[in-house]
């Protein structure tokens, strides 16, 4: 379960194609190898109200979390951690030069006592898989 939920300020999409971001993070996600392409998860939510740092209306941000099953070591989250943020901060380099954007990511571990799902997605791309 690697589920990415991905922030943005509305002004962001006149410089960033989200869709094509998305797919980088999907991307990047499986090329750690610490996760089955039936359980990734992209999704990407729009933020029409916000308030950046001193409000000048260039600001503009991305927030990236990576919500995770538990089991995977310290390290390999470490690893998957380094990979995925280097690939935003590649993805969104040319922002940097107006010095009027803002790049988070963080990682979280979903304790399975509390978490509930069904995935169908699974057994199909297993049995292609095969």
């Amino acid at each position: 379960m690697p589920h990415f939920i991905v922030e943005y300020s509305a002004n962001l999409e006149q410089r960033v194609d989200i869709g094509a971001l998305c797919s980088a993070i999907a991307d990047e996600a499986l090329a750690t190898g610490l996760f089955e392409i039936g359980a990734i998860r992209v999704r990407a939510v729009r933020c029409e109200h916000y308030a950046i740092a001193d409000r000048v209306p260039e600001n503009c941000f991305l927030d990236v979390r990576l919500r995770m099953g538990e089991g995977r070591s310290e390290r390999d989250r470490q690893h998957a951690g380094d990979a995925i943020f280097a690939a935003l901060e590649a993805f969104t380099a040319s922002l940097y030069e107006t010095q009027h954007f803002a790049l988070s990511f963080s990682i979280s571990e979903i304790d399975s006592r509390f978490s509930w799902k069904k995935n169908g997605i699974h057994p199909r791309l297993r049995k292609t898989q095969a």
